[in-house]
């Protein structure tokens, strides 16, 4: 389980990373949005984190701590 939480934060930061490089790409290139993009990257990198955080809890509710014990161990 450690392993999976590690390698599902890798790509979660890797996805954070190339959404920023995408939109200040196109916030440079496209000078009609007005900053539209990279106003929705600082949005999202606030609501992605809180939405899997949001998930995980519901998980571990309705799967029960037990199960995240013994996959730890």
């Amino acid at each position: 389980m450690k392993k999976t939480k590690r390698i599902l934060a890798l790509i979660g930061a890797i996805l954070l990373l190339l959404m920023y490089v995408a939109a200040f790409i196109v916030t440079i290139l496209d000078h009609t949005s007005d900053m539209r993009y990279w106003k929705a990257a600082m949005v999202a990198t606030v609501i992605i984190p809180v939405l899997i955080w949001a998930y995980s809890f519901v998980y571990k509710l309705i799967k029960g701590s037990d199960d995240d014990e013994k996959n730890d161990k």
